[in-house]
């Protein structure tokens, strides 16, 4: 839950509309999915140029994920 919560702290902060900002755990066998979803304005974002931001928010994913002992990742749904 730490990994979920970091999450939309952060991402709250990249979007004008922290809102519509809705994330879903999707759990698996061996590691769970963490499904982001935000408003169609703002998935430009959270992917950044090149991808750069959505990088950075799996590595913060990651990061968090291993404190809680988890194996997360994170995926950007439209």
């Amino acid at each position: 839950m730490q990994a979920e919560n970091v999450l939309k702290y952060v991402v709250s902060f990249l979007v004008e509309k922290p809102e519509e900002v809705s994330i879903r755990e999707v759990e698996g066998e061996k590691n769970s999915i963490l499904e982001l979803k935000v408003a169609e304005t703002d998935i430009g974002k959270v992917i950044g140029r090149n991808g750069r931001i959505a990088k950075s928010l799996r590595t913060l994913v990651t990061a968090a994920s291993a404190k809680e002992g988890k194996n997360f990742t994170l995926e950007i749904v439209d």
